[in-house]
């Protein structure tokens, strides 16, 4: 359709732009939408159905560009045109979709009367699809403000809940904190590379001797902790369980799958298209992020007896597992990520899907014990509940196996054995915490015998808990084609242009 564009013209910007600009400009219809129409749950289901339709649009906008192979006919200068950009916007796009669709029922449940809860989204999802693109610091920068400013509102959208007022409040005070982290490391680079391109910016770490200059290496560490607030690397994940627990549950699935992958999109796009030249600084930090992160929040999530924590400490797990992705500093491992969090955005979703239908009043109070004997009550939503379990385990048979094998192969070509070792061992140790929910719901009797009754998904919550669990197990016995596809993706993350700068 448009093999090649040129970034140099402002139609060609336009142009490669547009996807965002095709749900910026749904969203901002629907803004004046929910101005003139706000007063009625009909109201709010309409928007939600728009804004469902507005994501399907985007979606086949990226589809179109990622089949007919768009590339830049230069240099990338504010925005990437690669596989890597498509897919990342396709994965943000199907967390947010998902979102929409367990919100629509939600909402009307839980009586949060709000139709701006699907601009949010909206908005949201357009800041995360530019974290994923951008090919200048300043636009990943702007992007993630976007995205992190909705979902501080997103987290404490129930008016009425004190803990969702905490939740946001915290994650307010923890965003602005990682940003600020974040926008100084840019400033550091920017001075010494005197740019925020990241391909002019791998030009230049190419070209100087790097360990003799502290901005540099400043930088980069800022850049580091920034991100890993954003990810929930341990040890700057304080904020995450009290704000999983606190916000709306289809906000927490949203935060905890399509915000993680957002976050990691941009670390991985700075790091291997900015920083390669030099590996050697943050590799090693990267692995020991990794293996605290797996290690604390696995053996966290243990000790947690209520569903909604433990899932919120078994993001961080995970969070662990694609840093190790992350620290091989290779395009494998950029396939690795690709891959796992697909996986890892449909199985959280579906997970919270239940957990959302098992629980009233923000599902704070929610138990492993209180899902006893669902498989007698409600045998389709356990077996699918189980299947969310294993993939999360990463059992062989659902698409978690395969994600996490693929991160293992990355682990092992870049000589990280010991980082290796820490996730089969830390995987072994998650197992304690996701097979008693299942035997919860097989192999132990309800506690009333009207015990389950309210426990429905209706609507367009049903359809997502049927379509993740049966792609899981798809991406399990077949993986192929994804991963074919995944591992091109991650071959893309490459400076487009190399351009040889004199000193």
């Amino acid at each position: 359709m448009w093999p090649v564009i040129d970034l140099g013209l402002p139609g060609g910007v336009a142009l490669a732009l547009l996807p965002e600009l095709v749900l910026t400009g749904c969203a901002l219809c629907l803004t004046i939408l929910v101005a003139w129409r706000h007063r009625s749950e009909e109201d709010q289901l309409l928007v939600g159905y728009l804004a469902a339709v507005g994501l399907v649009l985007t979606a086949a906008v990226v589809v179109v560009f990622w089949v007919s192979d768009v590339r830049a006919g230069g240099l990338e200068s504010m925005i990437a045109l690669d596989g890597f950009r498509y897919l990342t916007d396709l994965i943000v796009l199907l967390g947010a979709l998902l979102t929409v669709l367990l919100s629509l029922g939600y909402l009307g449940r839980e009586r949060i009367l709000v139709p701006e809860y699907f601009l949010l989204l909206l908005y949201a999802t357009v800041g995360m699809m530019f974290m994923g693109g951008g090919a200048d610091l300043i636009v990943i920068f702007l992007g993630l403000e976007l995205m992190s400013v909705s979902v501080y509102v997103l987290a404490g959208i129930d008016r009425r809940s004190v803990f969702c007022a905490e939740a946001a409040l915290k994650y307010f005070l923890m965003g602005a904190f990682a940003s600020a982290f974040l926008l100084y490391g840019i400033a550091l680079i920017y001075g010494f590379t005197g740019t925020t391109n990241l391909g002019l910016i791998y030009v230049q770490t190419a070209t100087w001797v790097f360990q003799e200059n502290t901005m540099l290496l400043i930088g980069i560490g800022m850049l580091l902790v920034g991100f890993a607030f954003k990810v929930a690397a341990v040890p700057f994940h304080m904020w995450t369980p009290d704000v999983y627990d606190g916000a709306p549950t289809p906000i927490t699935a949203f935060m905890a799958a399509a915000v993680k992958a957002a976050a990691f999109a941009a670390m991985l796009r700075v790091l291997l298209e900015a920083l390669g030249p030099v590996t050697v600084v943050w590799t090693e930090i990267v692995w020991w992020l990794a293996a605290i992160t797996m290690v604390v929040g696995n053996l966290v999530a243990l000790a947690q007896r209520n569903l909604k924590r433990m899932l919120a400490y078994s993001s961080i797990g995970h969070a662990g597992y694609l840093l190790t992705a992350v620290a091989s500093g290779t395009d494998f491992g950029a396939g690795a990520f690709l891959f796992y969090a697909f996986a890892y955005t449909i199985m959280t979703m579906g997970a919270f899907a239940i957990v959302a239908a098992a629980g009233r009043r923000g599902e704070r109070d929610l138990r492993v014990e209180d899902l006893n004997g669902l498989a007698k009550r409600r045998p389709w939503l356990a077996l699918a509940m189980m299947v969310f379990m294993l993939s999360l385990l990463g059992f062989p048979g659902t698409a978690g196996f395969i994600g996490k094998w693929y991160i293992l192969s990355a682990a092992l070509e870049a000589q990280n054995g010991l980082l290796a070792v820490v996730l089969v061992s830390t995987t072994v140790i998650s197992a304690g915490y996701y097979l008693p929910v299942i035997m919860a719901m097989f192999m132990k009797p309800p506690a009333s015998d009207d015990a389950h009754e309210h426990v429905t998904v209706t609507g367009a919550a049903r359809w997502v808990v049927a379509a993740t669990a049966v792609v899981l197990l798809v991406l399990g016995v077949w993986p192929g084609p994804a991963m074919d596809v995944a591992g091109q993706g991650g071959r893309d993350l490459r400076p487009s242009v190399m351009i040889t700068v004199s000193k």
